[in-house]
């Protein structure tokens, strides 16, 4: 990933923060076949440290835990809030004209081993954490055990654990960062007339980038 310094976000604890927001993450493997993209929902763990570990599941008829290289680094990609920025929006276009559209979004890139899990219990803790995770904005939360215990276990059957400790870990928050003070400001006013999640999310972030 093209990384200049001005876009680089190194703090794990906000690394982790957007790869918690945005659970469904790009993993991208080396198999016999050449490169390989699953998309799947992770768990992140905080340790070990420093980078912590991620913790997923894919279908048991997904080639991808067979096929994948032993000696090759895994990359798991999370995508954050990521707009369109006009120029129109730029005090620059008022005064010189020179100015071009770009996108502005937030990404992480996680890289380790793959590690394939077959414990049934591993699993079932697995899928227990990720459904309470997503269940609880529910009214009425759908639980595992809300299942036949013969149909979970048919269900655990199907499916095999990934586990990857992270071994490099990379953050990118394009936030309007090497524009002029007018410029950002009015993007964020822009983003601000949208009800739009990541628009909103957006300029947040280069009011927060803007201040520190």
């Amino acid at each position: 990933m093209y990384l200049p310094s001005h876009f680089a976000e190194t703090r794990i604890e906000v690394l982790h923060e957007l790869m918690r927001q945005h659970p469904l993450a790009s993993l991208v493997t080396l198999g016999t076949q050449g490169l390989n993209a699953n998309h799947l929902p992770f768990e992140v763990g905080a340790a070990p440290a420093p980078y912590g570990t991620l913790r997923g599941h894919v279908a048991r008829a997904n080639p991808v835990w067979r096929d994948y290289s032993r000696d090759t680094d895994a990359l798991v990609i999370f995508h954050g809030p990521q707009v369109y920025i006009s120029p129109s929006w730029y005090d620059t276009k008022k005064q010189t004209g020179e100015v071009v559209p770009t996108y502005n979004y937030a990404v992480v890139h996680a890289y380790g081993r793959l590690q394939i899990v077959e414990d049934r219990n591993w699993l079932r803790g697995l899928v227990t954490r990720l459904t309470e995770r997503f269940e609880k904005a529910s009214t009425v939360p759908w639980q595992v055990s809300d299942a036949p215990q013969p149909f979970i276990e048919k269900q655990l059957e199907a499916i095999v654990g990934i586990e990857i400790v992270i071994s490099k870990l990379f953050g990118k928050w394009k936030a309007s960062q090497n524009r002029p003070a007018a410029d950002r400001a009015g993007v964020v006013e822009a983003l601000g007339t949208t009800a739009e999640a990541d628009s909103l999310a957006m300029a947040r972030m280069i009011k927060e980038r803007s201040s520190s």
